[in-house]
């Protein structure tokens, strides 16, 4: 064999290795692909973005189109190499042409380009496509016959070639999408994303007003305390009722008495007149549920009852709407009235707040999904009404019952014992044992 003649099969050996690295690469960058971005490219009229996504369509011909033509080369790459070494080496050129051969694809056929593919899969797939899509036609009866084949396999083994449920996503799968998205998405917009998801896990119990916190107009007061009351209010919609909640007559809007309001004409009589029906709705109704009923009544405030129809307390469209976006303005005040923040790093919490609040506002993790205040939290774990003093521990956080007052505990020292090292009151009545239970 001459010089020339070794030359050029050199030569065709470096161009088949130049192409199983382009198979290499393509099969890696293809299925790396990240499919709801392409969907979004190929809407926005992305050329190459379309062509990948028809190519994906069937992945068992765009494999087989891939693998078809792998084969070939890296069979040919072989042959090529093994008539040089055996020319240069003679029998002992095979075992050299195999080593070198395998160590040069692995290499340069394999490793470095399914790399490069997997880190940059849209600069290798799209402009890849359009010579796959090609190969694909000049080797449709090779791939076609090669994929009925896998399929029937497929089917023995009891799977649908056709299913495509992978590309299906769960509601978790979504969440964690949502907070792995880095610098595509902003921390806020990620909160308002992870609030909505969270419609689903939540009910109406879990975001609603308390009974003994509804602010309401009772009839059975005098028109100078009604008048006083509405004039004082900040709420735009209140529940009107006889004596007790449970006699609810109905809802009314502040807008509806403001003119006989502002003229000292309003009387219980008119403002009977000017109430809606009142809509009730379960406890355990979810919120994404409740989103879509307020839409559909057209109302923006309910009131939440129990099994037995008693009135617990009231949800708006707007406690709703926080969830998912957070606090509006105009509710900033609450922590300030529901907890006290302590120069010694504590804060002196009420028992009535909602645990969702201060784990809200504090950015604790005390456990929401038992009891709703901090109250009652307290009651559960110590199965009985606390005496003053009393010390306990919930998790990371330490809690000193300062009042209690009408079998409910009223203020509450509490402190994140990992990030607040404040010591135990010497002065407690009952002290904790090292379960952080009073003895």
């Amino acid at each position: 064999m001459n010089e020339s003649h070794t030359g050029l099969l050199l030569l065709l050996l470096a161009l088949l290795i130049i192409l199983s690295a382009f198979f290499s690469s393509s099969e890696t960058s293809m299925m790396s692909l990240n499919r709801y971005r392409l969907k979004h490219m190929s809407k926005e009229g992305h050329r190459a973005a379309k062509r990948a996504s028809r190519l994906l369509e069937r992945p068992d011909r765009l494999l087989g189109t891939i693998l078809v033509g792998n084969n070939i080369v890296n069979i040919l790459a072989a042959s090529i190499a093994t008539v040089v070494a055996v020319e240069l080496w003679g029998e002992a050129g095979i075992a050299i042409a195999t080593m070198l051969l395998t160590v040069v694809i692995l290499i340069f056929g394999e490793i470095t380009p399914k790399t490069l593919a997997a880190l940059r899969p849209e600069l290798i797939a799209f402009p890849a496509s359009a010579v796959l899509a090609l190969l694909q036609r000049l080797l449709y009866p090779v791939v076609w016959v090669c994929s009925a084949m896998s399929n029937m396999l497929l089917r023995l083994i009891g799977v649908n070639p056709n299913d495509k449920d992978g590309d299906q996503l769960t509601t978790e799968e979504l969440r964690t999408v949502v907070r792995e998205a880095g610098l595509g998405i902003t921390r806020s917009r990620q909160n308002m994303l992870l609030g909505i998801l969270d419609l689903e896990k939540m009910t109406v119990n879990d975001i609603m007003i308390p009974r003994n916190e509804a602010v309401g107009i009772d009839l059975e007061d005098s028109m100078t305390v009604i008048n006083q009351q509405l004039r004082s209010c900040h709420y735009t919609r209140l529940p009107v009722y006889h004596g007790d909640i449970n006699n609810i007559t109905g809802l009314v809007h502040m807008r509806s008495i403001a003119r006989l309001l502002s003229r000292g004409e309003l009387t219980k009589e008119a403002l009977i007149g000017a109430c809606k029906e009142p809509y009730f709705i379960p406890e355990s109704t979810p919120l994404h549920t409740q989103l879509f009923n307020f839409q559909k009544q057209k109302r923006r405030i309910a009131i939440v009852v129990d099994e037995y129809g008693d009135v617990i307390g009231l949800v708006t469209l707007e406690d709703i709407l926080e969830e998912i976006v957070g606090e509006f303005t105009t509710d900033m005040l609450i922590p300030s009235q529901d907890i006290h923040p302590q120069e010694d790093g504590t804060y002196v919490i009420d028992g009535s707040a909602a645990i969702r609040d201060i784990n809200r506002h504090l950015h604790w993790k005390l456990p929401a999904d038992g009891p709703k205040t901090l109250n009652g939290l307290i009651t559960e774990q110590l199965e009985s009404i606390p005496e003053t003093s009393v010390c306990l521990t919930t998790g990371a956080y330490r809690m000193e019952i300062l009042q209690t007052k009408d079998n409910m505990v009223k203020s509450v020292r509490v402190w994140d014992r990992a990030r607040d090292q404040v010591p135990v009151p010497a002065d407690t009545s009952a002290p904790a044992d090292d379960a952080g239970n009073p003895s």
